[in-house]
């Protein structure tokens, strides 16, 4: 949980999405081939990771190599054999370099808001997903007077609802990811 200092110098647990508990809610087992797309700083990745109990695989793809690049440094510290690093813009078809039908979950985590092409990078999910996979997306739900994106970018939960229904997935359910965020899992038609 990130830690905000107040102006009265008291500090307060602010409930941002939290990657290792939001990965519990998202029904990992050991076993899954899962993508992280837009992966960052690897938060996801890692707790994917951890999850998948040394089975399975989870790619982290972005196209920030220097991010990419300590991900894959974390990854190999932990001792984690089970990562792999994939460097890719997404808004392009393609991008994620993994082959047609073949992973159990997409992650799209804090993503969404920041590309232009939203309907390229769920298709993109739905690509590399197999029939019945399940795509995870979790945003931001508002602006928030500087944290988090800006007003007009923020993809709110019903967007993403229909974003994901108009590219092939029907929702599943909605989860808890922290009271800035909404989670919201969907299953490839």
């Amino acid at each position: 949980m990130q830690t905000v200092k107040l102006a009265n110098t008291q500090t307060v647990q602010a409930r941002f999405a939290h990657p290792t508990r939001n990965v519990v809610g998202i029904g990992i087992t050991p076993g899954m081939k899962i993508a992280d797309f837009g992966s960052g700083s690897g938060a996801y990745t890692l707790a994917i990771a951890e999850a998948l109990c040394g089975s399975g695989h989870v790619y982290a793809i972005d196209v920030q190599r220097d991010l990419l690049r300590k991900t894959k440094n974390e990854a190999a510290r932990r001792g984690y054999k089970n990562v792999e690093v994939i460097w890719g813009d997404l808004e392009y078809a393609g991008a994620a370099k993994i082959a047609d039908g073949v992973l159990d979950m997409v992650l799209i985590s804090n993503l969404l808001f920041q590309i232009n092409e939203k309907d390229a990078v769920v298709r993109e999910a739905f690509r590399i997903l197999k029939i019945a996979g399940r795509l995870v997306i979790i945003d931001w739900s508002d602006s928030f007077g500087g944290i988090g994106p800006q007003e007009v970018d923020v993809v709110t939960k019903e967007n993403a609802e229909s974003l994901a229904n108009s590219n092939g997935f029907g929702l599943v359910r909605e989860f808890p990811t922290g009271s800035h965020h909404y989670g919201l899992i969907f299953r490839r038609k």
